[in-house]
């Protein structure tokens, strides 16, 4: 595979402003189960999200640190507050402060889950008085329907499982997230259904502090341009058995 040829040699400087302590950190999200998993049989981290920030270490020629979070915002914020050297995020404008974004690798969509009884049939029918919809607190669908949503009221909880069980014990009549999450919670037990289509499309794109500077985030964006076209990024999905992500377009 061409992304697995052997790395042209990178100025030292452009390693350094990555590998800041000879190593480069990679904050990995576990909340997003597209992009990271645990492993059932090490519970080592594993995933899209695990195979491209090794891929970078290998072409920087430094070690990599896993630094592992349960939710999205944790994730942003180890990046932004510089302990962390890369990061893998959804694109929101809300978290571009001292970050700096590539263009998507992948895409997501986001939908909405309501209980099988509901009125509801419709995306367009969730922003009403009286409706309440559960999110993870911080995460790209909390950002993008705190912007959008006008008249149903957003409860921001602490992680996917923590909405999906909102919706169930009728707290709220709707929760919003990732759709094959979602998709794995109608399966996997009755009584709740997806509304058809999405309301947003996540573009998932890896990110770097600000501060590492130009050339650096040209490099990164470089970097995530030969994995789509090479067919890394399909070829991870692939293996991972990931359904309900699309390798992004080449940015323009």
């Amino acid at each position: 595979m061409d992304a697995m040829t052997q790395p042209q040699p990178i100025a030292p400087a452009l390693v350094s402003a990555f590998a800041t302590s000879g190593t480069l950190r990679a904050s990995i999200n576990l909340g997003n189960p597209i992009l990271a998993n645990k492993d059932a049989a090490t519970g080592e981290p594993v995933g899209l999200s695990i195979d491209l920030a090794r891929e970078f270490a290998r072409r920087l020629g430094v070690g990599i640190e896993l630094v592992v979070f349960e939710k999205a915002a944790a994730s942003v914020e180890a990046v932004k507050n510089e302990k962390a050297d890369i990061g893998f995020f959804a694109i929101d404008p809300a978290r571009s402060e001292g970050l700096r974004f590539t263009a998507p690798y992948v895409l997501i969509e986001g939908s909405y889950l309501v209980r099988e009884a509901s009125e509801l049939t419709d995306n367009a029918q969730v922003d009403r008085a009286g409706q309440r919809i559960s999110v993870g607190a911080g995460s790209a669908y909390d950002l993008f329907l705190t912007r959008e949503i006008r008249q149903a009221e957003i409860v921001r909880l602490q992680g996917a499982a923590a909405a999906l069980a909102a919706l169930r014990s009728g707290q709220v009549e709707v929760a919003a997230g990732i759709r094959q999450l979602l998709e794995g919670e109608a399966q996997r037990e009755p009584g709740v259904r997806l509304l058809p289509g999405r309301f947003m499309v996540i573009q998932q794109a890896m990110g770097t502090p600000a501060s590492r500077g130009a050339e650096a985030q040209a490099m990164l964006a470089a970097f995530v341009e030969e994995m789509k076209a090479s067919g890394f990024v399909a070829d991870a999905l692939e293996r991972h058995g990931i359904e309900g992500a699309i390798v992004a377009p080449a940015a323009h």
